[in-house]
């Protein structure tokens, strides 16, 4: 019965939080509406997530979204770098193939939504078979460490949050 009225608790409660924080207000009707909300959009939405993605190390998440908050920060001094003072001519565009050992879509798109988040580089396409990430990097002269990189800091946590 517990799982039936809350088929996905977090997002339950990320509801109700984003709703208190969109009205701007805690009032109690603000609360109860964010609540029902909470318990009614897991319910309606459950049929279309029927193989949820199974998180094996919750605590892992802290520390990914603690590397990815902070490579945000550093990558947005570097393409403020790169405008401001490289001319077009000396930009090393790079398209990059990132080989893949993730096997959970969830995780993958957590991967090309990291990706696509760090300013300067962005994920363009997943393979047919998934096995790899096609990504755009702003400027690099080392793609093959930009790669090493995705796959060290990004893919190997995410293997460890969910596989």
């Amino acid at each position: 019965m517990i799982r039936f009225i809350f088929p996905h608790p977090l997002l339950s409660v990320a509801l109700t939080l984003i709703w208190l924080a969109l009205v701007n207000k805690v009032t109690p009707g603000n609360v109860l509406l964010g609540a029902i909300l909470g318990v009614v959009v897991p319910i309606l939405t459950a049929p279309y997530w029927p193989h949820r993605a199974k998180v094996k190390n919750p605590l892992k998440i802290i520390e990914y979204v603690l590397i990815v908050l902070w490579d945000i920060v550093v990558a947005n001094v570097e393409v403020a770098l790169i405008i401001l003072f490289k001319r077009n001519r000396d930009l090393r565009s790079q398209w990059i193939m990132v080989p893949l050992e993730l096997t959970s879509p969830e995780a993958i798109t957590v991967l090309a939504g990291t990706i696509t988040m760090t300013p300067g580089t962005v994920s363009a396409m997943l393979s047919a078979d998934s096995g790899s990430l096609l990504v755009h990097c702003l400027h690099t002269d080392d793609p093959d460490g930009v790669r090493d990189q995705i796959k060290s800091r990004y893919e190997r946590r995410l293997m460890e949050i969910f596989q």
